[in-house]
């Protein structure tokens, strides 16, 4: 007996190289929307404190940089990385640790604008933010795939 004909468009099985292309664009997307939202608390926070709040601008940048930290790990461990192994302790120190990192980087950053670059007008202070997560967002991604939010050792 012949095998009856398959009706409709055929699609050939996807090759490794098209999976784990696959696998990227969907992990950075992922890691775009969670990080989007803390770019959105980072923001909002440091308006808050240094326009609304009166505060210094380097403390401004510091904790909401540090409070968008918090709701991203969540972000992160529960939507864009929740298919990775989980070692809970461990996942969550080199999280806070690397975040650290990024917190530093961004601040120093925000500094070199602010201050060395005169931009602290209202305007000016939100780009220099804006600019300096942007920069401090590419070290993050790389070492949270890399690090913090690992495959499982079974070759995913």
């Amino acid at each position: 007996m012949s095998t009856p004909p398959v009706i409709g468009p055929q699609r050939a099985p996807k090759a490794p190289k098209d999976r784990k292309v696959g696998r990227l664009v969907l992990e950075v997307a992922r890691f775009s929307v969670v990080g989007g939202s803390g770019v959105a608390v980072n923001i909002l926070f440091f308006n808050l404190a240094l326009h609304g709040l009166k505060w210094a601008p380097m403390a401004a940048t510091v904790a909401a940089s540090c409070v968008a930290m918090g709701t991203n790990y969540l972000g992160f461990r529960y939507f864009a990385y929740r298919d990775r192994a989980s070692r809970t302790p461990r996942q969550i120190a080199l999280f806070f640790a690397f975040s650290g990192l990024g917190v530093a980087m961004e601040s120093l950053l925000f500094y070199i604008g602010y201050h060395g670059l005169g931009m602290d007008s209202p305007l000016g202070s939100n780009i220099a933010k804006v600019l300096s997560i942007v920069l401090a967002s590419a070290f993050r991604f790389v070492v949270y795939r890399t690090w913090v939010f690992q495959h499982a050792k079974n070759g995913r």
